[in-house]
């Protein structure tokens, strides 16, 4: 079996499950890992970041779907800098909407200490969502939605 090629790439619901199964599994990992070194019990931080990565799959499969028909109507295809930044930061933004009341009530910490420590998970998955997209479309291909015709 050889690689997809640039121009052809994964697509479809492979290349979002693929995406997806990747993205979390690293993620809990991480997750549980940040939770344990603000304090957290280790029973405590693994399982909240398997609810928080069962939450974020379901958002991050609408978020990409949604993002991805915005994406097919541009006239400017392919994905810049910037586009790449709006897309981590809907996700971002979208994400933190749900885990900061979670997470103060997981945890039994204010909504303020939640909040911080969402900020913190914030600036890490910032940077990790750029990266994993980036390596991903160029391990993979772009998505149908940003090749040129």
């Amino acid at each position: 079996m050889t690689a997809p090629t640039p121009a052809t790439g994964l697509q479809g619901a492979k290349r979002r499950v693929l995406f997806v199964s990747l993205y979390e599994l690293i993620a809990i990992i991480v997750s549980s890992l940040l939770f344990m070194a603000v304090g957290q019990g280790a029973g405590a931080s693994g399982a909240m970041a398997v609810v928080a990565s069962a939450i974020a799959i379901v958002w991050n499969v609408t978020f990409n779907h949604l993002f991805e028909q915005w994406e097919a109507r541009q006239s400017v295809k392919g994905r810049s800098m910037l586009r790449r930044l709006a897309h981590a930061v809907g996700f971002e933004a979208g994400i933190a909407l749900t885990l900061i009341p979670l997470m103060a009530w997981w945890f039994g910490v204010s909504l303020w200490q939640a909040t911080v420590m969402e900020a913190g998970l914030m600036v890490f998955f910032f940077f990790y969502t750029y990266l994993f997209n980036w390596g991903f479309d160029r391990v993979f291909g772009l998505p149908a939605s940003a090749q040129p015709a």
